[in-house]
């Protein structure tokens, strides 16, 4: 018998051809470390270590290794956490020292052409269209309003990527076109609507609050599931739940969506109480997000970039025009309402036009966007950079009466006062010079409730105070409408006409509140405006208020008589109404009138007969 014995050739050969069919495999196999070190094994990998060995040899008639693993998985999730500890700890050990010994890791440079985001406008922008009337002014009452007037449904992934380019998370600042733009809370507001005054939202505290909230969302380790809050959002309900589901997937999806596909459940620490949703700064939220999740991103631990990148595409068409001065077109505030995808495409086709992006002029000033720290935006480069970012740390925002105070300086041409302008490690103050402007003018705020003013955006507020459309709460419980005062009349006569009464002005009508029965909204046959006739508490009697359902800051008030009787006994009391836009919450004003509780019935209701007069009668007996 002839053995053959394989040359050289024919084993380099075979050896060439099974590396082959090893790279071809490589889809399926894991290539090995280039460095030889292990990552350290997981506490189950210990246990059934140790588990396959002693069921092999215990059970000689078993067909191998796959049943023997199978066993020890079963055995693995019948053990209760207290037996696990002893695989948990050689675990922590093993790789505790793995990370101590073990080189560190280099991270690759991230080179991207590709876009991966969470940021999804238009999946938010299909639940918005399906929102009840009634859901939407529940949105409303967040002081969320602005989302409802979403128009674009897809990024321009392109032109993100470009603005993360030249996105500076330390300065806080976008470096495009030659300058320097810097990124404030108030620019949040301009763009995308939401406050950007108020209290910070800290979404961090003890689990025990949140266990509930976390039980009732399903709430795993991954996050709250996208799928879950719009089975929920499509249910037709506006109450604390929908708030609540709304909130989340608003967060999740466009205003703070993580490297996640699934919602963030640390979200929830702020969701607990949602009256006070309306106090909390958004727009400051919004941006500490989106530079978080920038940096992460670049640092390379996540793959996908969180954040509002609806807001960075937002701002950049704002603040670059790409035609002719002339052609600019007057900016509508928030700007979220004016970039719908026929306004977006046709933006990107001149864009193309120029060669591309950044050749445009910059107009924040115009737009009253990326105006900066204290109102400026040509800041010195040679400020360090260490005395930049503390001092806009330290100056976040100003209270209104300051920033007004600050305005009517700028508008005097220089700020003098020292205790707002930085100063440097040796104690001296670091002059800057502002430049002054045109005064930007904005639509109401009021505007979604009928107000036609077109005012300048410094003197917004001062018109708002005492705006005529300011908007009015329903006084029904679990009711969400909110609009004007005209808006609301005609809402409780089609919505809520048999919750109330109804009387004529300077005509005496018997009422009657209950034991238990805080108020009754009465309503005006000639004009249908509301009131609201509350009955309190105290230690001698009940408190009797008339208000009337208009803006607080209204002048119109209305003279109202109420009488009580006992017996041979009448009591007559008369005040004016109170202008409140709802419901009067809490302890009573001091000027409530007062029924004793000898007034009262045998069922211990109050029977009165009350009379409201006309404004124009006020004065009559």
């Amino acid at each position: 018998m002839t053995t053959m014995v394989p040359s050289e050739d024919d084993t380099m050969s075979v050896m060439r051809n099974e590396q082959g069919h090893m790279e071809s495999d490589g889809s399926r196999k894991r290539k090995k470390r280039q460095d030889g070190t292990p990552r350290p094994a997981c506490s189950w990998v210990h246990f059934s270590r140790e588990f396959i060995k002693e069921y092999t040899a215990s059970h000689p008639e078993s067909s191998g290794l796959k049943a023997a693993t199978k066993a020890a998985s079963d055995a693995w999730k019948l053990m209760t956490p207290e037996e696990k500890a002893k695989y948990t700890s050689r675990a922590r050990e093993v790789w505790d020292k793995y990370l101590n010994t073990a080189p560190a890791r280099v991270p690759k440079p991230r080179r991207q052409t590709k876009l991966v985001t969470r940021c999804s406008p238009g999946r938010l922008l299909n639940v918005l269209q399906r929102l009840t009337p009634e859901q939407k002014a529940a949105v409303h009452g967040m002081q969320f309003g602005s989302i409802l007037n979403l128009r674009c449904r897809t990024l321009r992934r392109s032109l993100c990527l470009w603005l993360l380019e030249r996105f500076n998370t330390v300065r806080r600042s976008l470096e495009i076109c030659g300058e320097r733009i810097p990124l404030t809370p108030r620019d949040v507001e301009l763009v995308m609507g939401l406050v950007s005054s108020g209290k910070d939202v800290v979404n961090s505290g003890p689990d025990d609050l949140i266990a509930e909230l976390r039980k009732k969302y399903n709430a795993t380790n991954r996050g709250i599931s996208v799928r879950l809050l719009e089975e929920r959002l499509a249910v037709p309900e506006a109450g604390e739940d929908f708030k609540r589901s709304f909130l989340l997937y608003l967060l999740g999806t466009l205003l703070c969506p993580t490297a996640r596909l699934d919602v963030s459940p640390s979200f929830l620490h702020f969701l607990t109480n949602m009256d006070i949703i309306h106090q909390y700064n958004w727009g400051k939220f919004l941006l500490d997000r989106l530079v978080r999740e920038v940096a992460r991103y670049r640092q390379g631990k996540q793959r996908a970039v969180g954040g509002c990148l609806l807001f960075l595409q937002l701002f950049y068409y704002e603040s670059v025009a790409v035609g002719e001065p002339s052609e600019l077109s007057p900016a509508i505030f928030p700007c979220l309402a004016s970039w719908g995808e026929e306004e977006i495409s046709e933006r990107e086709k001149h864009e193309r036009e120029l060669g591309g992006y950044g050749f445009g002029e910059v107009v924040c000033k115009e737009r009253g966007l990326g105006t900066g720290f204290l109102g400026f935006r040509n800041q010195d480069d040679s400020i360090p950079l260490a005395i930049m970012s503390q001092e806009v740390e330290r100056f976040p925002l100003l209270e209104q009466d300051e920033y007004q105070d600050l305005e009517d300086q700028v508008n005097r041409g220089m700020i003098t006062a020292e205790e707002y302008m930085p100063i440097n490690g040796e104690g001296n103050t670091i002059c800057m010079d502002i430049e002054i402007t045109d005064p930007v003018k904005a639509p109401c705020r009021n505007a979604q409730y009928g107000c036609t003013e077109i005012v300048d955006y410094t003197k917004r507020k001062e018109h708002e105070d005492f705006c005529v459309f300011s908007p009015c709460a329903c006084p029904i419980q679990k009711c969400h409408f909110i609009g004007s005062s005209n808006q609301l009349s005609e809402h409780f006569s089609n919505k809520h006409w048999d919750s109330g009464r109804r009387f004529q002005y300077n005509s005496p009508l018997p009422v009657t509140l209950n034991k238990n029965e805080a108020f009754i909204v009465l309503q005006a046959e000639k004009d249908g405006i509301l009131f609201l006739l509350k009955k309190g508490i105290e230690s001698i009697g009940h408190t009797v208020l008339v208000t009337c359902i208009s803006p607080s800051s209204s002048t119109e008030q209305y003279l109202y008589d109420i009488v009580a009787e006992r017996g041979n006994s009448c009591l007559r009391l008369k005040s004016y109404t109170n202008n409140f836009p709802g419901r009067v919450e809490g302890s009573p004003p001091t000027d409530f009138l007062l029924v004793p509780f000898g007034f009262l019935n045998p069922n211990g209701a109050l029977d009165l007969e009350m009379c409201i007069w006309n404004s124009t009668d006020i004065g009559a007996d």
